[in-house]
């Protein structure tokens, strides 16, 4: 049965010489990997302290890098532990929300509020000054 470690205890790991990532839920001891990785000691300590399984997907790692990352397992994290992080999402994904369309609904009446109003005024200072000189 695998080792339960807390996501805190992984945390606390995120040094050149003692360092513990998270990936897909296990947590790899890879101090002594730091210098052989390929792409360099920073990568692997921008990915500490949290869940690296993004950015490790996003690597497109081989399989023989993920044959030599079993080596390093020394456990799994405990889920319970772990802090629940909002996924981000791009403006242009987003659903429209009630509040939105109100919003885009108001900017809308104000495209042809604002020229109306403008025309209005025109209308109403052209009459005021022809009565003016009539008078």
């Amino acid at each position: 049965m695998a080792k339960l470690i807390s996501f805190h205890d992984v945390a606390k790991h995120k040094c050149k010489n003692d360092c513990w990532i998270l990936i897909h839920g296990k947590v790899y001891d890879i101090s002594s990997f730091m210098d052989e990785h390929p792409g360099g000691d920073n990568v692997l300590l921008a990915v500490t302290g949290k869940d690296a399984s993004t950015d490790f997907d996003d690597v497109n790692h081989s399989n023989d890098a993920k044959d030599t990352m079993k080596k390093y397992y020394i456990g799994d994290v405990d889920k319970s532990t772990v802090p629940v992080t909002a996924k981000y999402i791009p403006p242009w994904e987003k659903e429209s929300t009630a509040e939105t369309t109100k919003e885009e609904s108001g900017n809308k009446m104000l495209v042809y509020l604002v020229p109306l109003l403008i025309l209005g005024v025109a209308f109403f200072l052209r009459f005021y000054n022809n009565n003016k000189q009539t008078a």
